[in-house]
């Protein structure tokens, strides 16, 4: 066995050796895989083998849609059967909220290219004649999908990364992985060692083992997932027999199962609640090609459903059950990228799609290792949107409500209640207490909306219209049995309450808490040149004086985006969006310079925030403190520590909401009596707490954007309309020459504000597609309402030629056209008075 080596994959299950082919295929070939047994002897043998493209995310579509087309072409270039059976794949909506949950995915896969055609009850009849239609409202159907045999897929794989130069050693079990002090990576296995440049662990149900050994808690734990195989039916055999095409696999997405025909008979795997965890500590030494014991009695809900629906599965006995492990996060989606905190360590695990996944994962992950940076925005599966708080029991509460949740309908506004809350800010309790209606970011609990007393959702509200196993379309009841929200794609019951909210601080003065803000402090005697020589905007020189700053690629994209703000000489304070603290702070520390000159300290759990804004803000804070809050005294974009009451906090004259307002960072310790004075202040201008919802709002009448929408790797930050943030005339910063190239010839994408028209109940979200003249033009990258201006808005990215303000244009939100107008760039209050008021 070598002894060197460019990369060592562990792992040989389909997403361990898709990473390896993909590795050499960048030209890596000098990579070795090493697998404990047998190639798929972990949960790839046992897979279902689906394809699913469908996937509510626009980043992880992408991922799907090239895993699909990529094992076409693999089996051409090796010339070995992947087991690709394109039998399409049929989605049956029995709910008019699933219906718009198709709607709005058709407008996804529109954007990334994915086909989807919308099929009748009778038309689902005419591909699928085994399937009763009573109750069926619609169907998707993707013509490019069906199943793939996973072993055979695996092999080429390995055929293919051989025939590029790399190595796989089966039979061979690493034992310890170490840093060494050059920054190489030590590999021991039972043949012997292996030192290289990076380590990519793909090790599945081993993944907790695996991190372990390098100090890492992988937010990675595997449920038990059921599939039976039924013995042949006579109807399946005769059409068989008459040449007719195999049935897609069919997907009852209200009841929570998938469907496909196997060797004659059927093969149904339900989602269930209840399935365990299992492997928490990973499997023991000798496991290979393990199953567990069956339990039916958890499937017979969906076991009954499906007789329902396609009654030949009742007709059939047995065959077999598999019951085996699939590996799962909190929040269902893998973790691919670098580890948090190790230079030279990859995670492509937790895939409870790997088959689908594989493809893609290997493919992103190898652009990410090699060049730097992967090619699509892959923030939805980085493994650092985890932090420390995944403990063992949060992975194992939320792991199992991922399962159970796999096929439920997923909202845009749903929030699951698994684990929480488990980080609250001091002044959790009086929100509560206020009406707050909380989510949950990064583990923090926030106010997304405050619901007046006695509001209530009743049961015919709820009423999905069928009665079926997966109809959690609310959040959960409240402890005194009362639900306060309902979820939908739709403007739903909270709608009102958010525009009160808006109304609220535009004519008075609100208070938001933004704890969860991630936080750090920059310092040393480089810590200025350095945030210079990282960020695209120019550094404040003028103590106290604040900056909105973007940490770009070096391509030009962008990856992070912080507000910074010298609070003491050579002390930089950097705040930044809660849900990115591990990925922004771990990016931070990998471009510190290696000679000790600049210093990171994090200081979240530290320091609380609560946002005072609206035109009576300066009248509220002026009852607490001594500092002088003029103009003249305090204008907007600066900051300076100050008294509150008893209280005390630096002051940064910013928020996101576009009011007259301060942001108040202050010792966490002190937010109950901070809060408390502040309503007891704002009491006579009518003070009302309001939440993350109508922040948002707002912040949508500014144009303001955000990660990783309108901001992203994948968009340039001129396409992104970052001009007044981006000096490249500053001298030398990361993706500098990169955005010079992309304006000089020319943009492809080009930022844009709408007003939609003609809206009755349903805005844009983001991911909408856009069309000029019946032809897809670009995408919404965020949606809603805009309580302010009256008018339902979206932002867009959009091809250059059509961005000019006044261009008409239309958008489809969930299957219907409506006009749209391009209008100028914050349509409330462009010239930012109230800002500076």
């Amino acid at each position: 066995m070598e002894s060197h080596a460019r990369a060592v994959v562990i792992g040989g299950g389909v997403v361990g050796v898709s990473t390896l082919y993909h590795l050499a295929k960048k030209g890596w070939s000098d990579s070795i895989l090493l697998e404990r047994k047998e190639l798929t002897s972990g949960s790839t043998w046992h897979a279902a083998g689906l394809l699913p493209l469908f996937n509510m995310s626009y980043s992880v579509g992408q991922l799907h849609r090239y895993s699909v087309r990529f094992y076409r072409e693999l089996q051409e270039e090796t010339g070995m059967n992947v087991g690709f059976s394109n039998v399409t794949n049929i989605r049956l909506a029995r709910t008019k909220d699933r219906w718009d949950e198709f709607q709005y995915y058709a407008g996804i896969a529109e954007t990334i290219g994915v086909k989807v055609k919308m099929l009748t009850p009778d038309e689902l009849k005419e591909v699928w004649p085994l399937c009763e239609t009573d109750g069926i409202l619609g169907a998707i159907q993707h013509p490019d999908d069906g199943y793939i045999q996973p072993a055979d897929l695996t092999q080429a794989l390995a055929k293919g990364a051989r025939d590029l130069g790399a190595k796989i050693y089966r039979n061979t079990a690493v034992t310890a992985i170490e840093q060494l002090e050059s920054g190489e990576w030590s590999v021991t296995t039972d043949k012997g060692t292996i030192v290289c440049e990076h380590v990519v662990s793909a090790t599945g149900n081993f993944a907790r083992r695996t991190g372990r050994m390098v100090g890492l808690d992988v937010p990675v734990i595997p449920v038990e997932h059921q599939y039976i195989v039924t013995e042949p039916h006579p109807a399946i055999v005769e059409r068989r027999r008459q040449g007719l095409p195999e049935m897609g696999v069919l997907r009852e997405s209200d009841s929570a199962w998938y469907m496909r025909e196997e060797n004659g008979g059927l093969l149904l795997g339900p989602y269930e609640k209840g399935a365990p965890c299992c492997y928490i500590d990973g499997p023991d030494d000798a496991s290979e090609y393990e199953l567990f014991q069956e339990d039916l009695d958890r499937l017979m809900p969906h076991i009954e459903t499906a007789i329902t629906r396609v009654p030949a599965f009742g007709e059939v006995g047995i065959k077999k059950v598999y019951n085996g492990a699939i590996a799962y996060t909190p929040d269902g989606s893998p973790i691919v990228g670098p580890a948090p905190g190790l230079e030279g360590f990859w995670l492509n695990e937790g895939h409870s799609f790997g088959i689908t996944a594989a493809g893609g994962a290997g493919w992103q992950l190898a652009e990410w290792i090699v060049d730097g940076q992967p090619t699509v925005d892959m923030v939805g599966v980085d493994p650092r949107r985890f932090g420390p708080y995944a403990t063992e029991g949060y992975l194992i509460a939320k792991n199992e409500e991922a399962y159970a949740n796999v096929f439920t309908t997923h909202y845009p506004d749903e929030e699951r209640p698994a684990a929480r809350p488990l980080k609250t800010s001091p002044s959790y309790d009086r929100q509560k207490a206020l009406g707050a209606v909380f989510g949950s970011v990064y583990g923090w609990e926030r106010a997304n909306w405050f619901a007046p007393e006695g509001t209530s959702v009743s049961e015919e509200e709820l009423d999905l219209g069928a009665e079926v196993l997966t109809n959690e379309n609310h959040a959960p009841a409240d402890a005194n049995g009362v639900i306060r929200e309902k979820w939908s794609f739709r403007r739903s019951n909270y709608f009102d309450h958010v525009g009160d909210e808006v109304r609220a601080v535009t004519e008075g003065v609100g208070l938001l808490d933004l704890t969860a803000f991630a936080k750090t402090e920059v310092s040393g005697p480089g810590a200025r040149a350095w945030l210079d020589s990282i960020l695209a905007n120019r550094i404040p020189n003028a103590r106290g004086r604040v900056a909105l700053c973007h940490l770009l690629t070096v391509t030009g994209g962008v990856r992070a985006e912080f507000t910074v703000y010298e609070w003491a000489p050579g002390r930089f304070y950097l705040v930044s969006a809660g849900g990115y603290e591990r990925i922004d702070h771990d990016n931070l520390r990998r471009l510190l310079p290696t000679d000790g000159s600049v210093t990171l300290k994090p200081l979240t759990e530290q320091l609380g925030v609560l946002v005072l804004a609206g035109p009576r803000a300066r009248d509220v804070l002026a009852k607490l403190t001594r500092s002088d809050l003029s103009n003249a005294a305090f204008p907007w974009l600066t900051g300076k520590a100050i008294s509150v009451g008893t209280a005390s906090a630096h002051a940064l004259r910013v928020n996101f909401v576009g009011e007259l307002g301060w942001e108040l960072h202050h010792p966490i310790g002190m937010q109950n009596a901070l809060f408390d004075a502040l309503l007891a202040a704002g009491a006579e201008f009518g003070i009302s707490p309001f939440g993350i919802r109508a922040m948002n709002a707002m912040a949508l009448e500014k144009s303001y954007r955000q990660l990783p929408r309108e901001l992203s790797i994948e968009y340039n930050a001129f396409e992104s309309g970052l001009e007044r943030f981006v000096h490249p005339n500053k001298g030398d910063f990361i993706g500098r020459d990169a955005v010079v190239r992309a304006r000089e010839a020319g943009l492809r994408w080009s930022f844009a504000t709408l007003e939609i028209h003609d809206v009755e109940d349903a805005d844009a979200r983001g991911s909408e597609p856009i069309y000029a003249e019946g032809a897809l033009i670009g995408r919404a990258t965020n949606g809603g309402y805009g309580w302010r201006v009256g008018k339902s808005l979206a932002l867009a990215m959009l091809e250059p030629a059509y961005a000019a303000e006044g261009t008409k244009l239309e958008i489809k939100i969930l299957g219907r056209l409506h006009a749209a107008t391009v209008i100028g760039e914050s349509p409330f209050d462009p010239d930012n008075e109230r800002l500076k008021a």
